[in-house]
């Protein structure tokens, strides 16, 4: 597997992941970021913009966070679609695994972002880690030939069931209500083999013991009763704000609320590791707050990275 090496590596493309990039890159640091995938953020999903400094309420927030996107690469960062599975966070060089290949970087920011909810499934939170999954690009090899149920109707709940149906006998697609008709993405999904779709469903409960996931209890809307399904593995997909830092195993230190923990220059308590973003938890989980952690990091990463002892600004007095 290839090996790549760069001054700043960022794990994430949102707001916050595409300031601290357009900073640093704007610094002279080759600097990469890895996007698990750039249509299923909170901005990304936003269908308009309404109170984002000097952008017209006419755009969505796919369309702004393409033009950050876009700027950042502009001044020289290398954007590339990845899944990060796991991180060491010993040494100098800070080391990244995904399936494209091992990244290692002098300074590592982590900006995810949130997903998910406070758990709102009974047996959610019991069977998180032993069954219940937020990530099928990370967890789906474990379920080769068993089966295993999807919630959500989102765009990450139909890609990452797409990346199930590689491995799983079976996937229960469960959502409240039916894909719209002209959504390629979903009716593709539909048409796999080994898929089945419980439109119009509720999950009720997932269910388990000592080894982890056993079953499900869900509730068809055009049933009086409720069936129940055997299966292994439940990956959720719901609106929210729960952290997603589950690649970082326990190197970094996170708050009671699963927010991961930060100075003021947005430092974790591993040295040569940032955090931004949503991933903190912050009360106000605003795109225009996300990307002022980015530029917050940014500096402090220049200054960390070139020993500077004070901080550039970005415009320039006439």
């Amino acid at each position: 597997m290839e090996t790549f090496e760069t001054d700043v590596l960022i794990v994430g493309g949102g707001p916050a992941g595409c300031t601290c990039a357009l900073y640093t890159s704007r610094a002279n640091l080759k600097t990469i970021i890895l996007d698990k995938n750039p249509a299923v953020g909170a901005l990304a999903i936003t269908h308009q913009i309404a109170n984002y400094p000097g952008v017209s309420t006419e755009m969505s927030g796919e369309d702004l966070l393409k033009l950050m996107r876009d700027q950042a690469v502009e001044y020289g960062t290398d954007y590339r679609r990845a899944q990060v599975f796991g991180v060491d966070l010993e040494g100098d060089w800070k080391t990244v695994y995904t399936p494209e290949g091992t990244f290692k970087a002098r300074a590592l920011v982590v900006a995810t972002g949130a997903m998910g909810r406070p758990a709102s499934f009974k047996g959610e939170a019991d069977f998180l880690g032993r069954g219940v999954s937020y990530c099928a690009t990370c967890d789906g090899a474990f379920y080769k030939d068993r089966e295993v149920a999807v919630v959500g109707i989102n765009k990450e709940a139909i890609e990452e069931a797409q990346v199930l149906t590689k491995f799983a006998s079976t996937v229960h697609w469960i959502t409240a209500n039916d894909p719209k008709e002209n959504d390629l993405h979903a009716q593709e999904l539909i048409a796999e083999p080994n898929v089945q779709h419980w439109s119009k469903t509720r999950l009720l409960q997932i269910e388990g013991n000592e080894s982890g996931v056993t079953g499900i209890k869900l509730k068809p809307r055009a049933q009086e009763n409720e069936e129940a399904l055997a299966l292994e593995g439940v990956f959720v997909y719901m609106s929210g704000s729960k952290p997603i830092t589950d690649f970082l195993g326990e190197q970094v230190a996170v708050k009671e609320d699963g927010g991961v923990l930060v100075d003021d220059f947005m430092a974790t308590t591993s040295e040569g590791v940032w955090a931004i973003g949503d991933i903190r938890n912050t009360p106000f989980k605003q795109a225009v707050v996300a990307a002022s952690d980015g530029c917050i990091a940014a500096m402090a990463i220049d200054r960390y990275l070139n020993s500077r002892k004070s901080i550039r600004v970005d415009w320039v007095h006439a």
